[in-house]
């Protein structure tokens, strides 16, 4: 009776492990950033990228700034965007942010920094927010999946 009740245990406990093995990457759609942490990346994204991204993450704004870099500068929303990134890991999206921008100065926004602005930019996107921060590194960003249409 107990090899049969430690067999019945095991096999228990290796479903389990296969279920949880077998999960799929969280997605933008379970609130992997903070609504304080879109906020400050709101007030940042104004500061940092509006001048060249538009106001509205629209691409191509028509400021002095943006025209001196004499480059086509991409929406950060919309169906363009989002097409650009389905499919593919959130940290793919935050390096290039770390390492292309700002495009006059690349790299030198903060990992913090970028992260906030990353969380802003989901939210504007309409991706829900959750409890807690995005962190500020890609490593933790892996294994979040950009997805356009909501898994079921």
């Amino acid at each position: 009776m107990k090899t049969i009740l430690k067999i019945a245990s095991l096999t228990a406990l290796s479903a389990a492990l296969f279920c949880l093995a077998a999960q799929s990457p969280a997605s933008v759609w379970d609130g992997v950033y903070s609504p304080e942490q879109a906020k400050r990346g709101e007030a940042l994204y104004k500061q940092d990228c509006a001048a060249c991204h538009g106001d509205n993450l629209e691409g191509d704004a028509q400021t002095e700034r943006a025209q001196k870099l004499n480059r086509v500068l991409p929406p950060l929303s919309g169906d363009t965007f989002k097409g650009n990134w389905n499919g593919r890991p959130l940290s793919d999206l935050y390096d290039k942010i770390r390492r292309t921008m700002p495009r006059d100065d690349p790299g030198t926004i903060s990992p913090k920094v970028n992260a906030d602005i990353l969380a802003y930019m989901l939210k504007f996107n309409g991706f829900p927010a959750g409890k807690k921060d995005l962190a500020a590194d890609a490593d933790s960003m892996t294994d979040i999946t950009f997805e356009v249409v909501k898994p079921k």
